[in-house]
């Protein structure tokens, strides 16, 4: 993929997961959103720069301390150099994540909305994504509904629910006719019934009815079911990202 897309797609994803803060830096965005996901809290490459990559990389490093937090590189197949550099700096590259795209949504079989809700604002939809995902942190959940609250793009958020109880939810951020897919969580007892599919089948004719002409989303590459239902659907793996932390000193 070439970089214009890769730096396209990067930009439109981070408007879909919002972080509370963000300070731009010689063409690298820092982000800070009290260390709830690495997305959020992470530095990336994004447009070209003009100070020397060894001061850049100091002066981050600075700045996530201020913050208590450690310096978190999101770097792409395009940032090679810099993964190599930040490596001998005594950073280790930790979750590969693989992005992948749905290129062509019209073409995608609309899914009936059966046994499906759809909640008009976040507030009424993470109660059950909290509960989901079993995050019980009260400084997490007040992180994340403040995030979604600076999401300024289209947004949808699907629930399921099966004998009059909610069993699983989604959600989507749609921008330039690119619907991110995300938040895809079914509750533990319910796994394993298809559930997952069902809720990316209509989360995906939901966007498309919103005008979304493709879908993407961010999958671990560990992460092997995921991944499979994802190329059931017709995802494709665009390319590759990971971040880079610097472990402690031993």
């Amino acid at each position: 993929m070439t970089t214009k897309k890769i730096r396209f797609l990067e930009e439109i994803a981070s408007n879909g997961h919002v972080a509370l803060n963000i300070m731009q830096y010689d063409g690298w965005i820092m982000r800070f959103s009290n260390g709830y996901t690495g997305r959020a809290n992470s530095i990336s490459v994004i447009y070209p720069s003009t100070i020397p990559v060894e001061e850049k990389i100091a002066y981050c490093e600075k700045c996530y301390e201020k913050q208590g937090l450690p310096a978190n590189f999101k770097l792409t197949e395009k940032d090679t150099e810099l993964s190599d550099l930040l490596e001998k700096r005594g950073y280790q590259i930790v979750t590969p994540t693989d992005l992948m795209v749905l290129e062509n949504l019209e073409a995608f079989e609309d899914e009936k909305f059966c046994s499906c809700g759809f909640f008009k604002t976040p507030e009424e939809w993470l109660p059950y994504y909290f509960e989901f995902e079993n995050i019980t942190d009260k400084e997490d959940q007040d992180t994340f509904k403040k995030m979604l609250s600076k999401v300024v793009v289209d947004t949808i958020y699907l629930f399921i629910f099966h004998e009059c109880e909610i069993v699983a939810c989604a959600s989507a951020a749609i921008e330039h006719g690119y619907a991110l897919i995300q938040n895809v969580i079914v509750k533990s007892d319910m796994r394993g019934l298809g559930l997952g599919e069902k809720l990316c089948r209509m989360l995906l004719t939901k966007a498309k009815e919103q005008g979304a002409k493709h879908a993407y989303l961010q999958v671990v590459q560990t992460n092997e079911i995921a991944k499979r239902l994802y190329e059931k659907l017709g995802f494709n793996k665009a390319y590759s990202y990971w971040y880079m932390k610097k472990m402690p000193a031993k």
